[in-house]
């Protein structure tokens, strides 16, 4: 942006500059008139001119514009041409600008990134906006005007926890540690009791979340198999990730596993062309198993990175389609060792305490080693994450709070329960 202006700058110092050799001569159409009376202000225009060249010269050596300033009274002569005076000093002017704005350059560079961080929380705490209006404003609400932390108000607390999706086994356990603190004299007021609140459900989060980071194997690609319901965003979530990867620098891979869903293999397709990587696909309705068994020996031979699998969305009632599951990750670990190194569970944030019943049997049909949570701009009850984190200890990887690319978020528990807890944006 420094650049940009720099290159303005440079362009009004070095145009200006030439008005003067363009226009003087424009004096001397009027030099050539054979009138008589005009030979007296011709002379004075010529001194008037030439004192004005002189000017000029001292004021471009010295960088400085009030040498120009004894050329002011030449505007009154009836012929000279003022108009052309200020523009040198305009010239002149800007040369100190372009110094200046070299020298605050890294000043800004600075300032930019110290404010990189708050500027993240700001968008993170816009996009959980509606999360945040359906628990945290209403446990403000709880909190608004209280003196005095009494029986009532927990019975309104524990209400409140419930219907924001933290579960009834949650919603005990934070209540019994609160209880424990006021007998033991630890909190006085209902805002000690909300902050005691706010580190308890932290604690839930980031208990869990000491393993969160997806570590690449020491040979191999890293194999990544996407599992869900239907309608949870699937395909976009790997479309997503594989973007993070690209940018990170590695090869990536994707395996259209979903070979019962209309479209399915094309929405996979897409989000390969946006990325720029390879597509292993097979026609509609070919068996999962196979398009997988063949995509991993591509990914050995081609010595890709990165293999991200798509599966077909199923109730998690469905025993035959969760046997089918099995079957996809048998195949994946006889073709390639260790395969796959993460199965990654997708939540519709949005489904509350259904949510941890899918985790839950999904987890007992594959493993289930990590969670991505969508939809959590929508209307979403903040409680289900640290509900999903304490009830099936798995880490969160990543949380969608939008529809672009980067939306999907690396999830930060500290982060989180910031923009979580913010007071009501401006």
């Amino acid at each position: 942006m420094l650049g940009w202006f720099k290159k303005k700058f440079s362009k009004k110092g070095e145009t200006p500059a030439a008005t003067p050799d363009t226009q003087l001569p424009a004096a001397a159409p009027e030099a050539t008139s054979p009138d008589p009376a005009v030979t007296v202000v011709e002379e004075a225009v010529t001194t008037v001119e030439a004192a004005v060249e002189a000017t000029v010269e001292a004021t471009v050596e010295a960088e400085t514009a009030a040498a120009t300033a004894p050329e002011i009274p030449v505007a009154t002569e009836p012929v000279a041409e003022s108009p052309a005076e200020p523009v040198p000093e305009a010239a002149t002017a800007v040369e100190p600008r372009a110094d200046t704005e070299e020298e605050e350059e890294p000043e800004a560079e600075e300032a930019g990134a110290a404010r990189s961080r708050p500027s993240f929380l700001r968008r993170l705490a816009e996009k959980l906006s509606k999360t945040r209006e359906a628990f945290t404003y209403q446990l403000d609400r709880l909190f608004l005007g209280r003196k005095e932390i009494d029986a009532e108000l927990f019975d309104d607390l524990e209400e409140l926890l419930i219907t924001a999706d933290l579960g009834v086994t949650t919603t005990r356990e934070l209540l019994d540690h609160a209880r424990r603190k006021v007998h033991r004299k630890e909190l006085s007021d209902p805002e000690s009791l909300k902050l005691a609140l706010k580190d308890k459900i932290k604690s839930f989060i980031i208990d869990y979340q000491r393993d969160a980071e997806l570590v690449m194997p020491e040979s191999g690609p890293f194999v990544i198999m996407v599992v869900g319901v239907n309608g949870v965003g699937k395909t976009t979530t790997i479309g997503k990730i594989a973007h993070k990867f690209v940018k990170a620098g590695r090869s990536v891979m994707l395996v259209a596993g979903d070979t019962f869903r209309a479209a399915a293999v094309s929405q996979l397709q897409i989000w390969g062309e946006r990325n720029g990587v390879h597509v292993v696909a097979r026609a509609d309705r070919a068996d999962p198993s196979s398009v997988v068994y063949d995509a991993m020996d591509i990914a050995k031979a081609k010595n890709y990175d990165v293999v991200l699998v798509d599966t077909a969305g199923r109730l998690h009632t469905q025993t035959n389609l969760m046997e089918e599951l099995k079957k996809i990750k048998r195949v994946m670990g006889k073709r390639l060792e260790g395969a796959p190194h993460e199965v990654m569970l997708v939540i519709d944030a949005t489904t509350g305490q259904n949510g941890i019943s899918q985790a839950k049997l999904f987890h007992e049909a594959v493993g289930i080693t990590g969670i991505t949570l969508t939809k959590l701009d929508g209307t979403a009850k903040g409680g289900i994450v640290a509900n999903i984190c304490r009830e099936m200890k798995t880490p969160i990887r990543f949380i969608g709070v939008g529809e672009k690319m980067e939306d999907l978020r690396d999830f930060d528990p500290d982060e989180f329960i910031e923009a979580l807890f913010e007071s009501r944006l401006p």
